[in-house]
C-alpha cells in the first residue's frame, strides 16, 4: 500500500472520543468508507455500522479482512486489553493501537508502576494489595489524604481520591466489595499528590514519541471540582499556566517510558496518555491510559493540524518519525451534557433537540456520546451524552462560546458544571492551599 492510497477504515467505539476521530479521519484525503462498532446517533450518521463485538479480537479481524479493512482505529481500552489490536495486526491489516500485553500500562495499575520504576520517573509512591485487611492497615499508616485505585479496567470510575482516613477505608473496601469486579481485585493505595493535573497525549510507534497538545480534564461530577469522579465534565486545551519546561519534562517521562517498554520487549505503537500532576518537584505521573483520553480528545483533535489516517498507518508501520503534525494558536473548550443523575444511576430515551442550532454557531461542533436514534428521532443513551466543544482565538472566547451552545441544546435532564475552564482562567495559584 502506498502512502497516498485511499484506505477502507473500522472505528471501534461509541463514546464522543470516537466522534471526534471519526470526524478528523474523515477530513484526511486517504480516508474511504468507513465503518463503526458499536458507534453512537452522531457515528452512525457518518459511518457504517459494522455489526461486530468490539471486544472479540476474532471478530474484529475476520471483519477487516472479509471488508478489505485498510485501517482498524480502536478508541477505547476494554479492545486493547482483550487483544484486538493483536489479532488485527496478525491477519495483515494495519491497526491503530497497543498490543495487548502493551496496554497493560492502563490495564494494570501495577505494571504501569513498575514500568514507571524500572524507567526511573517520577511517580507517587504507592503499594499494591490483593487482600483488604493489610490494605486497610497501610491507609491507617499513612493517616492522611490518600488515593486508593482499583488495579484493573474500571471505566474510569475505580479511583477513589480519599481526603480522610475513613474515606480511604470506605475506598478499599469498595473496591475489595466486587463493585469494580475483577478490576478490584487487586488495590493499590497511593500518596495523594498536590497541584493542578494535566493530560499529556502522545503518539508512539515504538521508537518516535510526538506529544500532542496539553488539555485538562475535569473528573469530578459537581462545580468546585466536588462530587464523585466521573468519565469527564469538561475538559480545555491547551493549558496556559504550564511551562515550557515542565512540558519537557513530561515529554521526556513519556519518552522514557516508550524506551524501557521496549527494552522489555514491548512494542508499544498507538496513544500513550500520560495523566501529571504538576507539583512544586515538577510533574509527577498520576496515571498512563493506552489510548486517547475521552473528553480530552474532543478539544485536542480539532486544534490537530495533520492527517489522522497517515498518522495513524505511520505509528502502525513504524515511520513515526516522518508524520507531519502541528497546531494551530486558537484555544478549545469542550462541555460535557449528562442524564440527570450520572455518574449514579440515570434513565435513558431522553429526546434531544438544538444539536442543528448549536453547530450553527461558527467554531463549535457537537460531538455525540450517550446517544442513539429511536423511531427517526435522537434520544439519551448513556450518562454523558453529548461534548460541546468550542474553539476560539481566545480562552475566555471558546468558555463563553461553548456554554452558549449548550443553551440552545435541550432534553429532559440535561446536568452540566459551568465551571469547565474557570479555575485555569485565575492562573497558576488558583491550586495553591
Amino acid at each position: 500500500m502506498s502512502g497516498t492510497d485511499t484506505i477502507d477504515i473500522l472505528l471501534l467505539g461509541a463514546g464522543g472520543r470516537e466522534h471526534a476521530m471519526l470526524r478528523k479521519l474523515a477530513e484526511s484525503p486517504r480516508a474511504g468508507k468507513i465503518w463503526a462498532a458499536p458507534g453512537n446517533g452522531g457515528i452512525l450518521a457518518e459511518a457504517e455500522l459494522a455489526n461486530i463485538d468490539q471486544n472479540d479480537p476474532a471478530a474484529v479481524a475476520g471483519f477487516a479482512t472479509e471488508h478489505g479493512i485498510g485501517l482498524v482505529v480502536i478508541g477505547p481500552e476494554a479492545p486493547l486489553v482483550s487483544g484486538v489490536a493483536d489479532a488485527v495486526r496478525a491477519a495483515g491489516v494495519a491497526c491503530f493501537g497497543p498490543s495487548g500485553e502493551a496496554a497493560q500500562m492502563e490495564g494494570s495499575k501495577v505494571f504501569a508502576k513498575e514500568v514507571m520504576e524500572r524507567a526511573g520517573v517520577p511517580t507517587a509512591r504507592y503499594k499494591s494489595f490483593t487482600e483488604s485487611a493489610p490494605a486497610e492497615e497501610y491507609v491507617r499508616e499513612l493517616n492522611g489524604p490518600c488515593v486508593v485505585k482499583a488495579d484493573g479496567l474500571a471505566a474510569g470510575k475505580g479511583v477513589i481520591v480519599a481526603q480522610t482516613v475513613e474515606e480511604a477505608l470506605e475506598g478499599v473496601r469498595e473496591c475489595f466489595s466486587g463493585t469494580f469486579g475483577e478490576a478490584g481485585s487487586t488495590v493499590v493505595v497511593e500518596e495523594m499528590l498536590k497541584g493542578p493535573e494535566c493530560s499529556l497525549l502522545a503518539l508512539t510507534d515504538g521508537t518516535t514519541v510526538i506529544p500532542l497538545a496539553s488539555s485538562q480534564d475535569h473528573k469530578r461530577a459537581l462545580e468546585g471540582d466536588l462530587g464523585p469522579n466521573t468519565g469527564g465534565m469538561g475538559v480545555y486545551s491547551p493549558v496556559p499556566f504550564v511551562t515550557p519546561e515542565e512540558h519537557e519534562a513530561m515529554v521526556d517521562i513519556e519518552r522514557r517510558v516508550v524506551a524501557q517498554l521496549k527494552a522489555d520487549g514491548i512494542n508499544y505503537s498507538g496513544c500513550l496518555y500520560g495523566g501529571f500532576m504538576l507539583t512544586k518537584d515538577g510533574p509527577k505521573v498520576l496515571e498512563f491510559n493506552a489510548r486517547f483520553g475521552d473528553p480530552e480528545t474532543q478539544v485536542v483533535l480539532p486544534r490537530m493540524k495533520a492527517d489522522l489516517v497517515d498518522v495513524f498507518c505511520r505509528c502502525d508501520n513504524g515511520t513515526l518519525d516522518q508524520a507531519d503534525v502541528s497546531w494551530d494558536d486558537d484555544w478549545a473548550v469542550s462541555v460535557v451534557l449528562t442524564s440527570a443523575g450520572y455518574p449514579g444511576s440515570y434513565e435513558k430515551g431522553k429526546e434531544i433537540t438544538g444539536i442543528e442550532d448549536a453547530e450553527a454557531l461558527e467554531g463549535v461542533t457537537v460531538y455525540h456520546a450517550g446517544t442513539k436514534l429511536e423511531d427517526g428521532k435522537l434520544v439519551t443513551n448513556g450518562g454523558r451524552v453529548l461534548n460541546v466543544t468550542a474553539v476560539a482565538d481566545s480562552f475566555e472566547g471558546a468558555r463563553e462560546l461553548a456554554y452558549k451552545a449548550c443553551e440552545l441544546i435541550d432534553f429532559e435532564g440535561k446536568t452540566l458544571r459551568h465551571d469547565i475552564g474557570a479555575r485555569a482562567l485565575r492562573g497558576r495559584d488558583a491550586w495553591e492551599v
